[in-house]
């Protein structure tokens, strides 16, 4: 049976992190692994209450958190590693569809789309729309045909070392799509539903210069890592099993 362990980075999100930690599918999952990256609230403390193992990774960065959190999985035996944020904006009854591709066979990568699903008035701001469609528009040159570029993923944990991660920032999300676009992995796009924040700020979307500073790192790093070549052999999936 495939080990699937859910990582969600988490910086000051005590009003939500507890709620989303109970609403995942517990049958579904070996464990769910909460990264405090520097919170000054009580964020560790009501994922602890929640039941999730934490993981504190005090260098501030949406990449140093999920990095932080991959590695504690892979420490766990992860086989899928399940991505998605600590504010409640992510709808844990999609956890399903996000995972459903990968235990079937038919893709080792699987993305939520929330401009193919049902996005709440005021989720997705009018700069994160413009900059996740530019975004998709620049990654279609590498062969990877995506709406939106989603926090809420799935991925095979070796499929996912292969890719040999390197972002600390916002640069994390993409450049695992530039990547896997580059070693021709089994990707697939499901819709999934998005809501406004439950609680906290955005640390990247609340403001017209962090929206601005997160499109310049998704640009630069789409750039960087396009011409980019894994250094060990690509995994061939269609031999593998979970």
């Amino acid at each position: 049976m495939p080990v699937v362990i859910a990582v969600i980075p988490a910086l000051n999100e005590a009003v939500t992190i507890g709620g989303v930690v109970r609403a995942l599918p517990a049958r579904s999952l070996h464990a769910v692994i909460v990264v405090d990256n520097g919170s000054t609230d009580a964020t560790a403390a009501e994922a602890t209450d929640a039941g999730a193992v934490v993981v504190s990774q005090p260098e501030r960065g949406y990449g140093a958190a999920c990095a932080a959190g991959v590695v504690r999985a892979q420490e766990l035996g992860a086989t899928i590693i399940v991505l998605l944020d600590g504010d409640a904006s992510d709808d844990p009854a999609d956890f399903s569809a996000i995972l459903t591709p990968i235990l079937n066979g038919t893709a080792d990568f699987v993305m939520g789309s929330r401009t193919r699903g049902r996005v709440e008035r005021g989720a997705l701001t009018p700069a994160q729309r413009f900059g996740n469609a530019f975004a998709a528009s620049l990654l279609k040159f590498l062969g990877m045909h995506i709406s939106d570029l989603g926090p809420f993923r799935a991925i095979r944990a070796d499929v996912l070392a292969s890719l040999d991660m390197h972002e600390r920032t916002y640069g994390w999300s993409t450049e695992m799509l530039v990547k896997a676009a580059r070693i021709g992995v089994r990707f697939q796009e499901v819709p999934v539903s998005y809501r406004r924040r439950g609680g906290g700020q955005s640390k990247v979307s609340g403001t017209l210069r962090g929206s601005a500073r997160a499109g310049v790192v998704i640009l630069s790093t789409v750039l960087r890592y396009a011409r980019w070549q894994a250094t060990t052999p690509t995994i061939q999936s269609k031999e593998r099993t979970l």
